[in-house]
């Protein structure tokens, strides 16, 4: 296993789910526990990706009900994800899974 790899899986805050077909990877959805000191964790969405020529069959739904479900099940009251405002077939599934209207944000990105 990739040293990479290692650390994230080793680490009880991190989730990753797997999606298989005949024994390949197809799918993946990445989340991380963000534990807060004064409000409930949250849990968010790093990373979820399909394989392109089986996008558009479900198996991004149900990496995210699942993960959903895993983030749920360790406390986490809430789930938030961002994608690029110009990833049309990314927000149509976040659309579909019925978010709660939430204000737009900026985001920053620094090298360190």
């Amino acid at each position: 296993m990739p040293e990479r790899l290692a650390a994230y899986l080793g680490s009880k805050d991190h989730i990753m789910v797997l999606a298989l077909r005949d024994g390949e990877v197809v799918g993946q959805v990445a989340a991380v526990i963000h534990r807060h000191p004064d409000m409930p964790d949250e849990l968010y969405i790093d990373n979820l990706g399909v394989t392109p020529a089986l996008q558009r069959r479900g198996i991004g739904r149900r990496l995210m009900d699942a993960v959903f479900a895993l983030g749920r099940a360790r406390g986490c009251e809430e789930a938030w994800v961002a994608t690029e405002f110009d990833n049309r077939p990314a927000r149509a599934l976040y659309t579909r899974l019925g978010p709660v209207e939430d204000e737009p944000v900026a985001f920053y990105l620094y090298e360190l």
